[in-house]
């Protein structure tokens, strides 16, 4: 079988002038020597395996893998399979290259070996939903299949997003972001409802037999915008939200209200934080998230969500990890596009920054961790106090929490000036106690829920007994 050549000369002066990067600038970052990237960039010699990947992993919001042929679609599915921290060595990108092309069938079973490797790995999550479930059936509760059916969406639901960003468009006009005005004007006049700021009991209340909605002046300016864009979208984009509905295949009634409430929370993100803007503003700052919700008059939990849903096809972000843990460690909010998983029920790992964060509103924490994996990733944390509006009403207190794995720090502002090569510099992270198999954590609340413990009335250490 003829290899095949890959020629990008325009790519790749497409790519060094959008990053203002000269010549001998570029081949410094890929390793090659000037006069190779000039033929490069001029057509002259082809793209190897091993710049492909120098591409792929330096440039993963300007670099995307070529779809033509089935053939580098193989390529790129084994070379994130054999780069898992599982082997030891690692198969360079020659050989994945040739392995890719010259055992087709056997590259194949290998991806596929390893996602079922990958899902079997995650056998402990039906141990951990298991002890947790509230039900006597063992079946998920209305929100968890909510919560289920947004991550197997991969938090993105492109007919929405697209729906929404078509609609922001006409709302916003040369704005970032649609204003307050101009989603109050559109409900008045486009949607036929009154609209009034007052005190309530709730954050938007709305009668849809009168047309009529309420929204508490006592929230912050962006909380209000995002109710009222919340609103906007359940009624102007109510068919597509149905649709949606419709196809989920929920099983009780209260589910799938819950996804349409879920759906046009999404929505109203997706209206308030148009996907291409937003994605673009997003790597101009790298990720700032202060940057980004002055910008866009968003709270900085809304902009940390957002971030989160940015997997559309062909102009994916970064894949983030998000969550929300409130003052008693649990996660309220949680989505990953890594391969970082969260604990169904319960708590996260304590040595996770995020708990850390809860009990210091307003200061942003940072930190490299390293799951039992071998991976390493990036978060930043921030502890948040939305205020009520009233004395009678507590405030919420609670963290969020962002990151991405280590290969990508690059385009994270929270990883300047983190070590990320150092071996200590990581703090080693689990899931949560039932499913973390280290030996040696001081922080251990729960044996693993797979391996039995031995216990020596003789001795004593941090935990009263030794994993077998």
């Amino acid at each position: 079988m003829s290899k095949r050549r890959i020629f990008a000369g325009q790519r790749l002066r497409d790519l060094r002038s959008g990053r203002s990067l000269k010549q001998a600038d570029m081949a410094q970052r890929l390793g090659i020597s000037v006069s190779y990237l000039s033929q490069l960039e001029s057509d002259d010699r082809p793209l190897t395996p091993a710049l492909l990947e120098t591409l792929a992993r330096d440039f993963p919001l300007d670099w995307q893998e070529f779809e033509e042929d089935a053939t580098t679609r193989r390529f790129a599915a084994l070379r994130e399979a054999a780069a898992d921290p599982l082997f030891p060595n690692p198969l360079t990108p020659e050989q994945v290259a040739r392995i890719a092309e010259q055992q087709p069938a056997l590259s194949d079973q290998f991806v596929t070996l390893h996602a079922a490797y990958r899902n079997a790995g995650q056998r402990l999550q039906i141990v951990d939903e298991a002890l947790g479930a509230d039900q006597a059936d063992g079946s998920r509760l209305p929100w968890e299949e909510v919560r289920d059916w947004f991550h197997n969406a991969g938090n993105y639901v492109d007919v929405l997003d697209r729906a929404a960003e078509l609609l922001g468009d006409k709302l916003r006009g040369t704005q970032a972001t649609p204003a307050l005005e101009g989603l109050e004007l559109y409900l008045r006049n486009a949607l036929s409802v009154s609209l009034v700021y007052a005190g309530s009991t709730g954050l938007r209340d709305y009668d849809a037999q009168m047309g009529h909605l309420i929204i508490d002046q006592g929230q912050p300016v962006e909380s209000q915008r995002f109710q009222l864009a919340h609103q906007l979208s359940a009624l102007a984009l109510h068919d597509e939200i149905s649709l949606v509905v419709e196809q989920a295949g929920l099983r009780t009634a209260a589910a799938r209200q819950l996804l349409s409430v879920g759906l046009a929370n999404y929505a109203a993100g997706a209206l308030l934080m148009p996907y291409t803007r937003f994605r673009e503003d997003a790597r101009t700052v790298r990720h700032d998230i202060d940057r980004l919700r002055q910008q866009f008059g968003v709270s900085f939990e809304q902009a940390c969500h957002r971030l989160s849903t940015l997997q559309r096809p062909s102009a994916r972000g970064i894949p983030f990890f998000f969550c929300r843990v409130d003052m008693a460690g649990n996660i309220t909010k949680r989505h990953s596009a890594t391969r970082l998983q969260f604990a169904r029920f319960g708590g996260a790992c304590p040595l996770w920054i995020v708990h850390e964060a809860v009990a210091i509103p307003d200061r942003i924490l940072v930190q490299l961790a390293e799951t039992p994996d071998g991976v390493r990733y990036v978060s930043m944390a921030k502890g948040l106090v939305k205020p009520s509006g009233s004395y009678d009403r507590a405030p919420r207190r609670y963290a969020v929490a962002l990151g991405c794995e280590a290969d990508h720090a690059r385009e994270f502002v929270y990883a300047d000036g983190l070590d990320l090569t150092s071996p200590r510099a990581a703090t080693k992270i689990g899931v949560s106690c039932r499913l973390c198999p280290r030996m040696d954590c001081d922080q251990r609340a729960f044996p693993p829920s797979d391996r039995d413990i031995i216990v020596d009335p003789d001795r004593r250490d941090v935990v009263p007994y030794r994993l077998a």
